[in-house]
């Protein structure tokens, strides 16, 4: 999975469109929501579920390739490496989760 893929794969969801908030780091926003954090290509941070308790699971099963989100990891925010132990369908499964995750936190009148 390369970072350019993920961004294409973000960006086809009802809604998704492609934002820049901080110099140099890309995400991907469903609303005025980030749903996965871009930045370099080399890994995506996600919501990985509703709090602490479910996002560890990723770091039990992929202690090399799965951390604790800088500053939002308490809310149950990873970052997952692209292209190490992690395959690529459990990537875009853990987008399509944060994605729902997300989209199920918008008004009713801002979903797509």
């Amino acid at each position: 999975m390369t970072g350019e893929k993920l961004l294409r794969y973000c960006l086809a969801k009802p809604g998704a469109w492609q934002d820049e908030p901080w110099d140099g780091d890309i995400v991907a926003k469903v609303g005025p929501k980030i749903f996965a954090f871009l930045g370099d290509g080399t890994t995506v941070g996600v919501k990985c579920g509703t709090g602490r308790d479910d996002a560890d699971e990723w770091l039990a099963r992929y202690p090399d390739d799965a951390s604790v989100s800088p500053y939002i990891g308490r809310h149950g925010w990873n970052k997952l490496r692209l292209a190490g132990a992690i395959p690529d369908d459990e990537i875009l499964e853990a987008v399509d989760a944060s994605y729902d995750t997300v989209v199920a936190t918008l008004p009713k009148k801002d979903r797509p």
